[in-house]
C-alpha cells in the first residue's frame, strides 16, 4: 500500500525532508573541502609573500597580499555559508516534527531567507536552485525572491582591502615593510637571479590556485 501510495503521490513528507537534509549535509561537506583547500594554498601564499618582502619586491608582494585578503574574505563567505547550511537543515527539522501532526509541510520565511542568500555563492548555488524549486513545490517557499541585497560601495570595499593589504603585510615582515621596499644597488647573484624566477614561478601558481577556488 505504501508504495502504491508513493507512486500515485509522490514521496511523504517526511522522505524529501530526509533527502533535503542529505543534500544539505553533503554541501555542507564540500564547503568544508573548499576551506581546507583555501588554508592551505593561503599558508602557501603567506610563505611567497616572505620571501618576496624580504628580497625587496614588494609590488609582487602586495599583489599577493591582495590574493590573500580574497581568499580571507572568501573563507568567511563560506563559514557564514556553511552555518546557514545547518540553520536549514534544523527548520526543516522542526518542519517534519510539525509535521506528524498536520500531515503537511508548512510555509517558512525563515528557510526562504536562508535559502536565498545561498542561492547567491556559486559553490551551492546550483543545488540550492534545485532544492528550492522542491521545496516550493512542496509548499515551504513561495517563489524564489528577486535578488533585492544592496553591492556595498566598491571603493569604499578598495579602502577596506587595501588596509587589509598593509595589515598582511606589516604582520608577515614584522614590521620591516618599508625596509623591505629598499631598493638594492647591487646586482643580483647568478644564484639570487635562479631564486627569484623560483619565487616568481610560485607567485603565479597561488595566484592562479587561490582564483580558481574565489571562482568556485
Amino acid at each position: 500500500m505504501q508504495t502504491i501510495n508513493r507512486f500515485l503521490y509522490g514521496p511523504t513528507p517526511e522522505e524529501k525532508v530526509r533527502a533535503w537534509q542529505a543534500k544539505l549535509r553533503q554541501e555542507s561537506r564540500k564547503l568544508d573541502r573548499d576551506m581546507r583547500q583555501l588554508e592551505v594554498e593561503t599558508g602557501k601564499a603567506r610563505n611567497t609573500v616572505k620571501q618576496l618582502a624580504k628580497k625587496g619586491d614588494v609590488k609582487s608582494a602586495r599583489i599577493l597580499a591582495r590574493e590573500i585578503v580574497s581568499s580571507q574574505r572568501q573563507k568567511d563567505r563560506l563559514s557564514v555559508s556553511k552555518a546557514r547550511l545547518g540553520s536549514i537543515e534544523m527548520q526543516l527539522q522542526q518542519q517534519l516534527s510539525m509535521a506528524k501532526f498536520t500531515g503537511t509541510l508548512q510555509k517558512s520565511t525563515e528557510i526562504m531567507k536562508l535559502s536565498n542568500s545561498l542561492v547567491k555563492l556559486p559553490q551551492v548555488s546550483q543545488s540550492m536552485r534545485e532544492m528550492s524549486m522542491e521545496m516550493t513545490k512542496a509548499g515551504i517557499l513561495e517563489e524564489m525572491m528577486d535578488d533585492t541585497l544592496a553591492l556595498d560601495d566598491d571603493e569604499e570595499l578598495e579602502e577596506e582591502a587595501d588596509e587589509e593589504v598593509d595589515k598582511i603585510l606589516f604582520q608577515l615582515t614584522d614590521g620591516k615593510l618599508g625596509q623591505a621596499g629598499t631598493v638594492s644597488t647591487e646586482l643580483p647573484s647568478v644564484e639570487q637571479s635562479i631564486e627569484d624566477e623560483e619565487i616568481e614561478r610560485n607567485l603565479e601558481k597561488y595566484r592562479q590556485q587561490l582564483n580558481g577556488i574565489l571562482s568556485g
